[in-house]
C-alpha cells in the first residue's frame, strides 16, 4: 500500500525515525540519568526521587542481582502497582543485563503461576500487599530470589507512617510467609557493598516479556527487544513534539502515571518516554480511587495524561476535578480502548486540550497509530501510522485490499515484537511472509491515511483497556463441577466499554450465578470476571460442534 498517511503528517514530524540512535533501552536511560541528575524523575504520595537517585538506587539493585550469580538474560518479574520502586526495578533489571517480566499485582495464584513458569523467572520483586499470592505457588516455579517491597520503602521518615497506615489501619497486607526473602531496602543496602559490572547490550537482546492473552486461552509472552522499545519511544517522542514545541516556556513536562506500569501502554508512554525526555512522572498507585488520585495531583501543572476512556470519564464526573491545574496540559493520550465521543468533547470543554486517540498492542511495544497531537476535533479514528510504521489492510488470504475496503489490520515496523516467547507455532500464526503482524482487528484506511477500527476478528473482549480472552474464561468456568457447557462473550458496558457475559448450560440444576461469581473470584483477576450470567438449555453450535460465540453476542441465538 502506498503510504497515503504521510501527506496528513503534522509539520515537523519526520517520515522515519533512526532506531540505531541507541544500542539499547539501557543506553537511553543512562543518557537521561546523566543529563538530568538534579531534576525530579518520579513522585508518589508526595515523595520525589531525582534522576541522580534513580541512577544510584538502580545501580545498587543491579549489583545485588549480579552478586547472586544470576546469569545474563535471566528473567526477573516485577509485581507492583505504580510506586517509586517500579522505575528503580526496571532500570536495575535492564542495567544488570536481565529481562523484565511485568506482572499484574492483582493476579490470582493460578494466573501468577502460569506467567512465572512460562517465563522461567528466577527472581521477583513484589509489593508485600501481594506476597500471599506468591506464597501460594512459589514452590511450583523457578523463582529462587524474592525481594519484598513496602509502600514506604523510599519515602524516608514518612515511609514508617505510610507503612503503619497500609498495614495496621487500612489492613491492606494479608499475612504472608516467604522463607528466604529479602526486604527491598536491604537489597539496596547490600547492593551498595557489591560491585556492579556494566553489561554491554545490543539491539537484539531481549528487554521485556510482555504477556498478552491468547486465542488458545493461555497467556503468551510477547518478546520485546531493546530495539523494539527504543523505536517506539522515539516514534512516540517525535509524534508528540508538535504539541510540546508550542510551549517552550515549560522547563519540565509532568506526566500523570495512572495507568499501571505493567501495562505496555503505560510502560512505554508514561515510563520510558518520561525518562527519555527528562520529565517528571507522577505515580498513582490506585487509579480506582479517583478522589485520592485528584488529591495527589493537586499542585502539579500537568502537561500530559495518558489514560483510557473509563479513567477520563471517572475524572470528569468527580466533583474535585476542577481543583486540578490543566493550564499546561498539551495532550491527553487515549489508548487501550475506544474513546467515546461524548467523553472526548467534555474533556476538551473542561481542559482545552484534546484526547488524542491512538492504537497499539503488546506485540507492537505498543504504539502503531495515533491522531495528530495538535488536533482539537474528535475524529473517531485511531489516527495515522507513526513514523517508520507501515500498515496494510488484508483479506483472509493475505491479499492487500484497496483504500476504503474493510479487512484485517496488519502492521510492519521496528516496534513489532520478535515473536512469542518459546512459541514458534503461535508466532507463525500472526506473522505474514513479508513481515507484517496480523493484529486480529478489522479496519479500514481512508484516502488521507486515517485508520478506523471496525470490528475484531478474534472474540477478544476489551474491559477498560485490558484484553480478556474468552477461551481463558471458559477454561476456568468449565472446571466448576456444576457446569456442563459455557461460552464467554463481551457485551457493552457504560463503565468499562465492555463486560464479560457467560452463557452456561448446567450440569447441576442447583447452581446459581452467585456460585459462578464466587468461583471466578478465586481464579480470575477483577477485570476478567464475568458481570452477567445467563443460563441456557443449550448453546448454538456449528456443524462441527463449535460453540458460536458471535451468535450469542449479537443476540441471534
Amino acid at each position: 500500500m502506498e503510504k497515503v498517511w504521510l501527506k496528513s503528517y503534522p509539520p515537523g514530524v519526520p517520515e522515519e525515525i533512526d532506531p540505531t540512535q541507541y544500542e539499547s533501552i539501557t543506553a537511553m536511560l543512562e543518557e537521561s540519568f546523566r543529563a538530568n541528575r538534579a531534576k525530579p524523575a518520579f513522585a508518589c504520595m508526595g515523595k520525589q526521587i531525582t534522576y541522580g537517585e534513580l541512577d544510584s538506587l538502580s545501580i545498587r539493585l543491579a549489583a545485588w542481582f549480579q552478586s547472586k550469580g544470576i546469569a545474563r538474560g535471566a528473567r526477573i518479574a516485577i509485581m507492583m502497582p505504580n510506586v517509586l520502586q517500579y522505575p528503580v526495578a526496571i532500570a536495575a533489571i535492564l542495567r544488570a543485563g536481565y529481562v523484565v517480566v511485568n506482572v499484574n499485582p492483582l493476579y490470582t495464584p493460578r494466573e501468577l503461576e502460569h506467567q512465572l513458569k512460562d517465563s522461567s523467572a528466577e527472581a521477583i520483586i513484589l509489593l508485600e500487599n501481594f506476597a500471599v499470592t506468591l506464597q501460594a505457588i512459589v514452590r511450583n516455579t523457578s523463582v529462587r530470589h524474592i525481594i519484598v517491597a513496602s509502600m514506604g520503602d523510599l519515602m524516608g521518615a514518612k515511609g514508617m507512617l505510610v507503612n503503619f497506615v497500609v498495614r495496621r489501619v487500612k489492613k491492606m497486607v494479608p499475612a504472608w510467609s516467604l522463607p528466604g526473602h529479602l526486604r527491598f531496602n536491604d537489597a539496596i543496602s547490600e547492593g551498595a557493598r557489591s560491585r556492579f559490572t556494566p553489561v554491554k547490550q545490543g539491539p537484539n537482546d531481549v528487554a521485556f516479556l510482555q504477556y498478552t492473552g491468547g486465542t488458545t486461552g493461555v497467556a503468551k509472552g510477547a518478546t520485546l527487544l531493546h530495539r523494539n522499545l527504543v523505536a517506539n519511544v522515539l516514534q512516540s517522542h517525535v509524534w508528540l513534539e508538535p504539541a510540546r514545541s508550542k510551549r517552550p516556556d515549560i522547563d519540565q513536562f509532568v506526566t500523570v502515571v495512572a495507568l499501571p506500569l505493567y501495562h505496555v501502554f503505560a510502560l512505554t508512554v508514561c515510563g520510558l518516554l518520561t525518562i527519555r525526555t527528562g520529565g517528571l512522572g507522577v505515580l498513582i498507585p490506585n487509579p480506582r480511587d479517583i478522589a485520592g488520585m485528584i488529591k495527589s495531583l493537586q499542585g502539579y501543572k500537568i502537561t500530559t495524561i495518558p489514560a483510557v476512556n473509563t479513567l477520563y470519564n471517572a475524572m470528569l464526573n468527580h466533583p474535585d476535578f476542577s481543583k486540578l491545574d490543566f493550564s499546561n496540559l498539551l495532550v491527553a493520550n487515549g489508548g487501550g480502548m475506544a474513546v467515546q465521543e461524548a467523553v472526548a468533547k467534555r474533556w476538551f470543554e473542561r481542559t482545552n486540550a484534546p484526547i488524542v486517540e491512538g492504537y497499539g498492542l503488546s506485540e507492537t511495544s505498543p504504539c502503531v497509530t495515533c491522531n495528530p497531537a495538535i488536533v482539537s476535533e474528535y475524529s473517531g479514528t485511531i489516527g495515522l501510522p507513526l513514523p517508520s510504521t507501515e500498515v496494510s489492510i488484508r483479506d483472509d488470504d493475505g491479499n492487500e485490499l484497496p483504500i476504503g475496503q474493510v479487512g484485517e489490520l496488519c502492521i510492519r515496523g521496528p516496534q513489532v515484537m520478535a515473536g512469542y516467547w518459546n512459541r514458534p507455532d503461535e508466532t507463525a500464526k500472526v506473522m505474514t511472509a513479508d513481515g507484517f503482524f496480523r493484529s486480529g482487528d478489522i479496519a479500514t484506511i481512508s484516502e488521507d491515511g486515517f485508520v478506523k477500527i471496525v470490528d475484531r476478528k478474534k472474540d477478544m473482549i476489551l474491559v477498560s483497556g485490558f484484553n480478556v480472552y474468552p477461551n481463558e474464561i471458559e477454561d476456568v468456568v468449565a472446571k466448576h463441577p456444576g457446569v456442563f457447557e459455557v461460552a464467554a462473550v463481551g457485551v457493552p458496558d457504560q463503565h468499562s466499554g465492555e463486560a464479560v457475559k457467560l452463557f452456561i448450560v448446567k450440569k447441576d440444576e442447583a447452581i446459581t450465578d452467585a456460585d459462578i461469581f464466587a468461583f471466578c473470584k478465586e481464579q480470575l483477576t477483577g477485570y476478567k470476571r464475568p458481570r452477567i450470567v445467563e443460563f441456557r438449555k443449550e448453546l448454538p453450535k456449528s456443524n462441527v460442534g463449535k460453540i458460536l460465540r458471535r451468535e450469542l453476542r449479537d443476540g441471534r441465538a
